[in-house]
């Protein structure tokens, strides 16, 4: 063999490790593995006796994790602060995790994904086409979780519970276990297939509310944000909730920035809230103290979580701030 023809052979050699190299590299630190390090990370700040962290990129892991959900009691107001729920990273939101990173790495169906979501965006919604792809679940809260903010035990049960906005019906499974019926409201038509298939019942936009049905629990996930009415929705909640014992479990992404979608555009609201404050702190308290009171909504518990969503061949997964609170009803 010549020397060119070594010389090639061993170039093709070196690249071909080298590739292998970096896809191996990608998948331990956007598959399995990361959610796996993320977590071993968070366990070790939960036990502070164990050995010191001392890598850089574990502190960086470490710092991101704990910013998921951390929060500052005092800095939140006088009347908000005992309801604060400490959460923290659980197996149902590890599981999530590595779901997502697995499947950002499929590349044919992310290249599908890509492909139909720029020729559909100028004629649909974003919610619309995830639904028609069948991809974008969102992640709010465990079931522990759900559990720990409603103070109810894995085998309580209620009558009837409305998920408003309810998407693919993802979240809904987690609150629905607890209910004997489950009624939910969806304006994605493809979003709307999902819940179908699901046996949800679904009501409409403007009919929900005239039902006549009283709820034992009506979610409002991630939606003040996103549609014209918001303080004429919060006050069509509680009207429709049980008297004394209804809830509305309500999260908001913070900062609190409301654009409604319309088609492949956004719009500002029709009716804005304006929410005072710049750190999560303060417009937790503000939320709390301001906006709910005057529609005759008490907080009873509220805790900060991430709002995580699959991610695509760009990123493994999204993840936006969120408040969850439990609200009932003022006399």
């Amino acid at each position: 063999m010549c020397l060119p023809q070594m010389r090639t052979l061993i170039f093709v050699a070196w690249l071909l490790f080298y590739v292998s190299f970096l896809l191996g590299m990608r998948r331990m630190w956007t598959g399995k593995y990361a959610v796996d390090f993320i977590f071993l990370c968070f366990s070790r700040v939960k036990n502070l006796h164990t050995a010191p962290l001392t890598s850089s990129c574990c502190c960086c892991m470490l710092w991101m994790c704990l910013q998921w959900y951390h929060c500052c009691p005092d800095m939140l107001g006088e009347q908000v602060r005992s309801q604060f729920v400490q959460s923290h990273l659980d197996e149902d939101t590890k599981a999530f995790l590595r779901r997502s990173m697995e499947k950002s790495g499929w590349l044919f169906t992310q290249l599908y994904h890509s492909l139909f979501s720029t020729i559909l965006s100028p004629v649909m919604s974003r919610t619309s086409i995830n639904g028609f792809l069948g991809r974008g679940s969102m992640f709010v809260f465990s079931k522990d979780q759900f559990q720990s903010l409603l103070r109810i035990e894995p085998e309580w049960k209620g009558q009837r519970m409305l998920d408003l906005g309810a998407g693919d019906g993802g979240v809904t499974e987690v609150m629905g276990r607890h209910f004997h019926e489950v009624f939910a409201t969806e304006v994605s038509t493809p979003m709307k297939w999902h819940l179908q298939r699901k046996n949800y019942s679904l009501l409409g936009l403007d009919e929900w509310h005239r039902t006549g049905f009283q709820y034992d629990l009506i979610s409002c996930l991630n939606l003040l944000d996103r549609c014209d009415e918001p303080l004429q929705l919060l006050q069509d909640i509680r009207r429709s909730l049980v008297p004394h014992t209804g809830r509305l479990v309500l999260a908001a992404v913070l900062p609190f920035q409301p654009y409604v979608e319309t088609g492949g555009t956004w719009v500002r609201p029709k009716e804005h809230i304006k929410v005072q404050g710049k750190t999560w702190e303060e417009q937790v308290t503000h939320l709390s103290t301001d906006v709910f009171l005057k529609v005759g909504l008490k907080v009873e518990a509220v805790t900060r979580l991430p709002y995580l969503c699959e991610g695509d061949m760009y990123k493994d997964y999204y993840m936006l701030d969120d408040a969850v609170f439990v609200l009932k009803p003022q006399e």
